[in-house]
């Protein structure tokens, strides 16, 4: 069983910048894809970034490229998630997760069903 842990949450103005981070701890999670998704009020989870288990592949969702960066470093079990030029659409709370697959097609691994340990969650709010 692996156990994510969020950190680096807090509240920023819009254009700032902001780093979360995501610590896994139990079984060895180096070999698996990595993924942050968030879920504003009222909305649907959605996929924000996707990093294979080699960080040779790494997806983003349209609304944040260019923006935000995802990366990992295995020796530390965590992945980093930096978030440049932030809008206030960004707002969410941003769970860390880990995929039950080591990699697969795009579709497959931008769903949430293929994710089965995920964090408690981090808030990220970006004010006016």
């Amino acid at each position: 069983q692996v156990q994510l842990g969020e950190s680096g949450g807090g509240l920023v103005q819009a254009g700032g910048s902001l780093r979360i981070s995501c610590a896994a701890s139990g079984r060895a999670s180096r070999t698996y894809t990595m993924a942050w998704f968030r879920q504003a009020p009222g909305k649907e989870r959605e996929v924000v970034a996707v990093i294979r288990w080699d960080a040779g592949v790494t997806l983003y969702a349209d609304s944040v490229k260019c923006r935000l960066t995802l990366s990992r470093d295995n020796a530390k079990n965590t992945v980093f998630l930096q978030m440049n030029i932030l809008k206030s659409e960004d707002t969410a709370v941003y769970y860390c997760a880990k995929a039950s697959v080591i990699w697969g097609n795009t579709a497959t691994m931008t769903t949430p069903r293929v994710y089965t340990s995920w964090g408690q969650g981090t808030q990220v709010t970006v004010s006016p």
